[in-house]
């Protein structure tokens, strides 16, 4: 189960086939282009998305 905690680096080595559902939401993350360091909750918050739920759900149906 994916969590707010992952590692971004992590999250996109290990589930690539996530990287379209962070695109979407305009999550930045290592495979999208740029380098990320830090956490999924980190790079959510810096995406500006209050409403964690929706992509969490989509990250782990795609997981």
């Amino acid at each position: 189960m994916i969590d707010k905690d992952i590692y971004v680096e992590d999250l996109v080595k290990d589930h690539p086939q996530t990287v379209p559902v962070l695109t979407r939401y305009g999550v930045i993350c290592i495979q999208c282009g740029e380098p990320v360091w830090g956490t999924l909750g980190e790079a959510i918050e810096r995406a500006g998305i209050d409403d964690k739920s929706d992509l969490m759900e989509e990250l782990n149906r795609a997981s």
